[in-house]
């Protein structure tokens, strides 16, 4: 048997390592294709329950209402009008 140099093998097993994990860093992952899809259909679906909210407030309500997210998970916002004052 040979005996290696003190410090030769340790080169190696880093060269080994920096090629796993390059070779690991260079695998496509389906897993975020999949995530974007259900992120997709799950704005789909937040966008038809704002419209139709939307619709729903309009029609039994003489007021003004606009869509946007609230950090309180509210999907419309009732919106004062601006009413120019009468001279």
């Amino acid at each position: 048997m040979a005996a290696n140099p003190p410090g030769q093998g340790n080169e190696s097993k880093t060269i080994c390592l920096k090629v796993m994990f390059t070779a690991e860093a260079d695998i496509p992952l389906s897993r975020p294709n999949m995530k974007e899809f259900r992120d997709s259909a799950e704005l789909q679906h937040i966008a038809a329950q704002q419209r139709a909210a939307l619709q729903h407030a309009h029609t039994h309500s003489s007021g003004f209402f606009i869509t946007q997210d609230s950090s309180f998970g509210n999907l419309i916002l009732p919106v004062i009008p601006r009413l120019e004052p009468q001279s």
